[in-house]
């Protein structure tokens, strides 16, 4: 997995969807990294349903597109730099998850 190029980084600013949970299919963005196994998303709440809360990093898939945030950006500014990014309607669509029978 190291040197692997292809996959997008865990990084402030990711847009992600999220593969587990209630929230499952909707994107959200990485506002701050926790640790090695934990970060802080938001949707925002108001644009895609995802609130945001720390989750854990096998619980989102990153996307290869990202947004300019500060580290712990506040709900209006991921709102604004999706606006100024023209993402907003990108934001709102949700992705139908694969599920593999276990």
């Amino acid at each position: 997995m190291i040197g692997d190029t292809s996959m997008p980084a865990i990084e402030i600013g990711r847009i992600c969807v999220k593969v587990a949970g209630r929230e499952a299919g909707r994107k959200c963005v990485i506002v701050d990294i926790i640790d090695e196994n934990f970060v802080l998303i938001t949707g925002p709440k108001s644009l895609t349903g995802v609130k945001r809360r720390r989750v854990n990093i096998k619980h989102i898939e990153p996307l290869d597109v990202k947004i300019d945030i500060e580290r712990g950006a506040s709900d209006e500014d991921v709102l604004k730099a999706l606006e100024n990014s023209n993402l907003v309607d990108f934001m709102k669509e949700k992705v139908k998850i694969k599920t593999t029978p276990i």
